[in-house]
């Protein structure tokens, strides 16, 4: 008969799970297809728990697509009681939405949640507290805390984690709460579960970060838990870590002097002078805690979320040194094999590390290669390393470089053009040792028909013409030659500031006059832009003139009439170039070049104030990399990604890390120590590896050479030498041992055979002795 009944069992729960499996699949074809508000109502009213279910559903289904659904308020709430865990998920899904909106309703259901707070079930107790904490309604701000109170000394870790993710909303509610949470929250701190711990850690960042106090004695035991929390408590825990660690550790730093091989062998003859004024390199002296620390978050450098790898490196160049920054460069790098919007992230964090390490992303210079998928974001930020590590790399590397930035120079995408021709210029201004192959690039492109790279190369060649303008008075020459083939204006005009800046060169020999004549005949076709730049070039032309005109008056007169204006030869070629250009731009229909004009006719009135004003040395221009004023934020921020700098305090809600704290002023180490706490990661029972304990045993054993090497070096570093003599001494031992075993075995036969002897005489002189005795008793 039981075998019947449970026969007849099992038929009904598979009947149960047809009937289920049917129902989803009907629901899933027909949830959509929304039901008038009677029949819904009806659903919700039924006694059957699929009909329920059913109508829940499709509520809650409305109620995600923006439909009305707060009219089926009660007959939903009404259900909270039930004991079908999918029903009280559903349930509570639509209470925590409609809460706000009808608060009188949703205290009604408050004492059926807090029943379920005692359930045997830890899945509804959790999802109790949940629910109950998400109820955003100021009147139960109290009950909400009772029940985080009993949900932290809660038996399972499921429920104990709810409480923790509950704090930050009953914060939210009532900021009046918070004395009360944070007791709760330091409780919570110390919990064993390391899952429960990152919730914890996730609370202490939302309502007090600042309040490191509660951190101290447990430190340790959170740095050891972090490799085991999931993705958001990891950057919760790296973000407040890098804040307790700029509070409490202060920045200690030593000097080391610097070795030098040729020092060291004058003193090994004694020739070696001391010098007491040498400084030695400054080193950063690290807590044993922040190494801890350093060393703990290492391993989620391999983790499969972006996001906690670029926490790492952002905690390395924060906290750490750069030996530890070099450390999550490979990491770094290794998420440009991701998703398009996933590489334009990690190229921002790229370069804000590569701005202070650079040749650390030598190595992986192939990885920034453009390539035609690239987006446009993602090849900017990728020329920009380009131009950053290329001072820093071999020449191998530069050429290759070189050779990438001068392809898509001359491609058709513009904007492309126009960033690598830039970029040939800062590796050229890094570099000067290749800069004549920058610059031999570069003039072999102002020729082109594409306006863009001609006008770009010019603005470079003008850069590094300006750095060191002795030596490239050839190159103007050049770039002069090209002004009957350059179209594009703007090109036109740097070629003339250029030819410009050098009419001072050479006196009577130098070519600007002879330029200004030839640009005047077409003077009348040209841009504004370049009208500009030749009616500049005229009167610097112009008051060279005059200065050569005067110091030849001066050394003709002997400086008599120093206070007497300069001659005024009319009749000179130069000054008819002058009051040609005067006549042409009268007449010009711009208003700024007829103003400009008049200006530079009023200031060469005055030569010296002229001199002052065209002649002026011009400072050398810099070319800084686009994204140095994102430089000082703090990696995986948005103000890094989003704000373009951002200004000077960057996007609104960005918070910079605190300083270091000072020296003196940090908190007493002794408060992280934990007394009286058993540490669950402790090597208590530390498993010594078996070739450790031999090279221990053989190097305390043996303190000698054996083939000219040492075996002081532990583990691994005996010879066959060494153990061959090991055995050898170890058969002599054996041999003298087997000996002395000889030699005593001998001894004793021979007491042996001695006492017997004795034994025999005295046994002998005894029988005498009973003889005699006889003899005189008869």
């Amino acid at each position: 008969m039981e075998s019947i009944a449970r026969i007849s069992n099992l038929l009904e729960s598979a009947r149960e799970l047809t009937l289920d499996a049917a129902q989803v699949a009907r629901s899933s074809r027909s949830t959509t297809r929304s039901l008038p508000a009677p029949q819904l109502k009806k659903l919700l009213d039924s006694r059957n728990d699929r009909e329920v279910l059913d109508g829940l559903r499709r509520v809650i289904s409305m109620m995600y697509r923006q439909q009305k659904t707060l009219t089926f308020f009660s007959s939903v709430v009404k259900n909270v009681a039930s004991p079908n865990l999918e029903i009280k998920k559903l349930v509570y899904i639509y209470l925590i939405h409609h809460a706000e909106q009808e608060p009188d309703m949703a205290l009604l259901s408050i004492n059926t949640i807090q029943k379920s707070l005692s359930d045997s079930n830890p899945q509804v107790r959790a999802l109790a507290l949940r629910t109950m904490s998400g109820i955003r309604v100021p009147v139960i701000s109290q009950i909400v805390s009772l029940a985080i109170k009993k949900g932290v000394v809660d038996m399972s870790p499921h429920v104990r984690k709810a409480a923790a993710l509950a704090i930050p909303k009953c914060y939210r509610l009532e900021p009046s709460t918070l004395p009360q949470l944070l007791e709760y929250l330091a409780t919570l701190l110390g919990d064993k579960q390391y899952f429960v711990a990152g919730a914890a850690v996730s609370a202490f960042m939302e309502i007090c970060p600042d309040r490191v106090d509660l951190i101290h004695k447990h430190y340790r035991s959170l740095v050891k838990k972090i490799v085991d929390m999931d993705e958001w408590s990891q950057l919760a825990m790296l973000r407040m870590m890098s804040i307790y660690a700029r509070k409490c550790f202060p920045r200690r730093t030593r000097s080391v002097k610097l070795k030098d091989k040729s020092a060291d062998l004058q003193d090994f003859y004694g020739e070696g002078v001391s010098d007491p004024a040498s400084e030695g390199e400054q080193v950063v002296v690290l807590d044993p805690d922040l190494v801890l620390l350093l060393n703990g978050i290492k391993p989620l450098l391999q983790s499969r979320n972006s996001g906690v790898v670029v926490a790492v490196a952002r905690c390395y160049a924060d906290i750490g040194t750069p030996e530890y920054t070099k450390a999550a460069v490979g990491p770094l790098v290794a998420l440009l094999r991701g998703a398009q919007d996933i590489q334009q992230v990690a190229l921002y964090n790229i370069v804000s590390v590569c701005l202070a390490h650079p040749e650390s992303f030598v190595k992986y210079a192939s990885h920034f290669l453009v390539r035609a998928t690239d987006t446009a974001p993602v090849w900017e930020l990728k020329l920009e390393v380009l131009a950053l590590i290329f001072p820093h790399s071999p020449l191998q590397t530069k050429s290759l470089i070189l050779n990438e930035l001068e392809h898509f120079s001359r491609g058709t995408n513009k904007s492309l053009v126009r960033e690598a021709v830039r970029a040939i210029g800062r590796c050229a201004q890094a570099d000067p040792a290749t800069a004549p192959r920058c610059m031999r690039l570069l003039l072999g492109q102002i020729t082109s028909l594409d306006g863009t790279l001609a006008a770009e190369s010019l603005t470079v060649i003008r850069h590094l013409i300006q750095q060191d303008p002795q030596a490239h008075v050839g190159t103007v020459v050049r770039l002069a030659k090209n002004l009957d083939s350059a179209t594009d204006p703007q090109a036109r005009a740097t070629i003339v500031w250029l030819v410009g800046e050098f009419a001072g060169l050479n006196g009577e020999d130098n070519i600007a006059a002879d330029v200004l004549r030839i640009l005047l005949k077409e003077f009348a076709d040209e841009s504004e832009i370049a009208k500009r730049q030749i009616v500049l070039l005229a009167a610097k032309v112009y008051l060279h003139h005059l200065n050569r005109e005067t110091e030849a008056q001066k050394l003709k007169d002997g400086e008599e009439n120093q206070d007497q204006p300069p001659p005024n030869s009319e009749d000179h070629p130069i000054a008819r170039l002058w009051n040609y250009v005067l006549l042409l731009v009268r007449y010009d229909t711009s208003y700024d070049l007829r103003d400009r004009t008049r200006l530079y006719k009023a200031l060469l009135s005055v030569p010296q104030l002229a001199t002052l004003m065209l002649l002026a040395p011009k400072p050398a221009p810099q070319a800084p990399s686009p994204s140095e004023t994102r430089r000082g934020f703090s990696l995986g921020s948005s103000a890094l990604v989003l704000a373009g700098g951002g200004g000077v305090h960057g996007l609104r809600g960005y918070e910079p890390l605190p300083d270091w704290v000072e020296e003196g002023r940090e908190p007493d180490p002794k408060l992280r120590n934990t007394e009286g706490v058993r540490n669950e990661y402790g090597d208590e029972k530390r498993v010594v590896p078996a070739a450790q304990m031999l090279g221990d045993t053989s190097s305390a054993g043996q303190g000698g050479r054996s083939n000219g090497l040492s075996t002081a070096a532990g583990t691994g570093a005996k010879t066959l030498d060494d153990w061959l003599a090991e055995d050898e001494d170890e058969e002599d031992d054996a041999e003298e041992e087997e000996s002395e075993e000889e030699e005593e075995e001998e001894s004793e036969e021979e007491s042996e055979e001695d006492e017997e002897e004795d034994e025999d005489s005295d046994q002998e002189s005894d029988d005498a002795k009973a003889e005699l005795e006889g003899f005189l008793n008869r």
